[in-house]
């Protein structure tokens, strides 16, 4: 009994040794060290069984109690990092944050001011020369998206801040006038509140403010919605520039809505909806009756060239106050952008009765009430190589008079040309460099140009 006890002791002590490897290789060169020992005799067949049991007990990782395993795995207590973005997911529900955040400088050169250069509405600047540090088209801005799944819907809560780097005066809201003095503040213009739920077979229903149907293709699109575009304001910069808005089509602007999208059918998608009703600028309507919008989306991929068509519109009836009369504001717009390759084209045409220019219902109706019709269009090319990307376009909206109406200096046409180069720095930086003619003509003989160089960057996470 004593030798058997000393050979059992000597076996395990070499076995200790293998353990201090690592579990895998020390098991293996254990297992085979005892098997030599028996084939010696040294063992016999008894003693090493009942060291290569020990061997495994002592190898074998302790098993967890149920209890102690379920809460382990209790997807309730997991945190997991979203599939994109900057977020998380956890007890079903993912917390994702998006944002951007811009800066260029801006030269902006223009017509001196005089008789000659006066145009209601014009968009080129007129006056002496300015310089700024502003943000463009975009100002920063910081999403927040809350989404889960219950009851077999996708749900979403879905805010969005935008706040700029320029000082403002605050009167008239986030985006009122620059305010460029000491001890300024810059304003956040919480353009995004919403709530989505839906499924994949039904669609999407979405409830709150967020960016209108109509016009927005257009503006999303766009080339300036990067960079500045027409300066607008220049010597006393608010939070945005105008881009090319007023200048080939009319702001889409974020409205409150009740919408629907329908579930992708072959390339097919369509949204319409029912919007707050929007009075004329200027006009002190209450309107009885809400606005509606909709728009058909289709893309689609064929012989290496990618295709994104869309056509949308917006009604509304406006209530006459003071002896004015009742209208209704109409319009529809068409677009279509083509890449391939490294080439990118897109052509867009607007066209309406009683919903202005620039802004929507802004400029709509004569000073009797009486509709003026306008329609605009741009055209944009860009063509990217490696991480540079040039690009180029040209657009106009005009305005037309109301019947019976005179009106010299209202302005009948604002156009711009622009010209553009950028550099993907990184995945989320990108750098830009822009040049960009403006013209404004009014309906008589009056006429204004200004000119302004923008260089900067914009970032997106």
């Amino acid at each position: 009994m004593k030798g058997r006890a000393m050979r059992l002791a000597a076996a395990s002590a070499a076995a200790c040794l293998i353990l201090g490897a690592t579990p895998a290789l020390a098991q293996s060169a254990n297992a085979d060290l005892l098997l030599k020992l028996k084939e010696k005799g040294i063992l016999s067949d008894e003693e090493y069984q009942q060291l290569m049991a020990r061997d495994q007990a002592q190898a074998a990782p302790a098993q967890p109690a149920p209890q102690a395993a379920a809460a382990a795995l209790d997807d309730k207590k997991i945190v997991r990092m979203s599939d994109s973005g900057v977020g998380f997911e956890m007890a079903g529900v993912t917390l994702k944050f998006s944002g951007s955040v811009n800066g260029f400088y801006v030269h902006d050169s223009g017509d001196k001011s005089a008789a000659n250069t006066t145009v209601a509405g014009g968009l080129a600047t007129v006056g002496n020369n300015s310089s700024s540090v502003r943000n463009g088209l975009l100002p920063g801005f910081l999403k927040v998206d809350v989404t889960t799944r219950q009851a077999g819907w996708d749900i979403g809560a879905h805010f969005g801040l935008y706040p700029g780097i320029n000082s403002v005066t605050g009167v008239g809201g986030a985006n009122s006038g620059g305010n460029p003095t000491a001890l300024g503040t810059s304003g956040i213009d919480f353009r995004q509140t919403y709530l989505t739920f839906g499924k994949p077979n039904i669609g999407e229903f979405k409830i709150g403010r967020d960016i209108g149907l109509f016009g927005s293709e257009a503006i999303l699109n766009d080339i300036t919605l990067l960079s500045s575009g027409t300066p607008a304001g220049n010597a006393a910069p608010s939070n945005t520039t105008l881009g090319r808005i007023g200048i080939g089509y009319i702001y889409t602007d974020f409205q409150p809505q009740i919408t629907y999208t329908t579930p992708k059918l072959g390339g097919f998608q369509a949204s319409f909806g029912v919007f707050q009703p929007l009075t004329t600028i200027g006009s002190g309507e209450v309107n009885g009756t809400p606005g509606f919008q909709a728009k058909l989306v289709y893309d689609f991929k064929a012989a290496g060239v990618a295709g994104h068509l869309w056509v949308s519109g917006i009604t509304q009836k406006h209530d006459g106050i003071s002896g004015f009369p009742s209208y209704t504001g109409n319009a529809i717009d068409v677009g279509a952008k083509f890449s391939v390759a490294g080439f990118t084209a897109l052509g867009y045409y607007y066209t309406g009765s009683g919903v202005g220019t620039t802004g929507l219902f802004l400029l709509s109706t004569a000073a009797n009430g009486r509709k003026r019709d306008s329609d605009g269009f741009y055209g944009q090319a860009t063509y990217t190589i490696g991480k540079f990307t040039l690009g180029g376009s040209y657009g106009e909206s005009r305005l037309d008079l109301a019947p019976g109406e005179i009106n010299p200096i209202l302005v009948r046409k604002n156009s711009s040309w622009v010209g553009q180069a950028r550099y993907g720095l990184t995945s989320w930086v990108t750098l830009l460099g822009e040049y960009v003619h403006t013209k404004a003509e009014a309906q008589g003989t009056n006429q204004a140009t200004s000119n302004a160089v923008a260089a900067g960057a914009i970032l997106f996470f």
